[in-house]
C-alpha cells in the first residue's frame, strides 16, 4: 500500500489518493493495535499459566503432606496386620496404648517435619 502511495499510477486522482493514504494509516493503527493487543494476550496467557502451575504445585504439596501424615499409621498397620508371632507389646495391658502414642509422636513429628519447611 506505501509503494502504492509513492509510486501512485497516474490514473488515480488526487482525491482518490488521499481517500487512500488515510484508508492506508487507518489500516496502519489498526495493524498497530492489533499487535498491542496480541502482545496483552500473550502476557495474560503466560499469567495464567503460571497461576494454574502455583496451584497445581500447591495441590501436590497438600497431597504429599496428607500422604506423609498417614505413613506412620499404614506403616504401624501393616506391621500389625501380619499374621506372625511374636507382635511386640502384645501380652501388654497397655501394648496398645504404647503402639497408640508411637504413632501419634510419628505423626506430629511429620507433620511439624512438612509445616517447618514450608515456612
Amino acid at each position: 500500500m506505501f509503494r502504492l502511495l509513492r509510486l501512485s499510477p497516474a490514473w488515480i486522482t488526487a482525491p482518490d489518493l488521499e481517500d487512500l493514504r488515510q484508508t492506508t494509516e487507518e489500516f496502519t493503527l489498526v495493524i498497530r493495535d492489533l499487535a498491542e493487543l496480541q502482545e496483552r494476550i500473550r502476557l495474560l496467557n503466560e499469567e495464567i499459566a503460571a497461576q494454574l502451575g502455583e496451584q497445581t504445585n500447591r495441590s501436590l504439596f497438600m497431597l504429599t503432606i496428607v500422604t506423609v501424615l498417614a505413613l506412620p499409621i499404614n506403616i504401624v498397620a501393616g506391621l500389625l496386620g501380619m499374621n506372625v508371632g511374636g507382635i511386640p507389646l502384645a501380652d501388654s495391658p497397655y501394648g496398645f496404648a504404647v503402639v497408640a502414642v508411637i504413632v501419634v509422636s510419628f505423626t506430629v513429628l511429620a507433620v511439624w517435619f512438612a509445616f517447618r519447611r514450608r515456612d
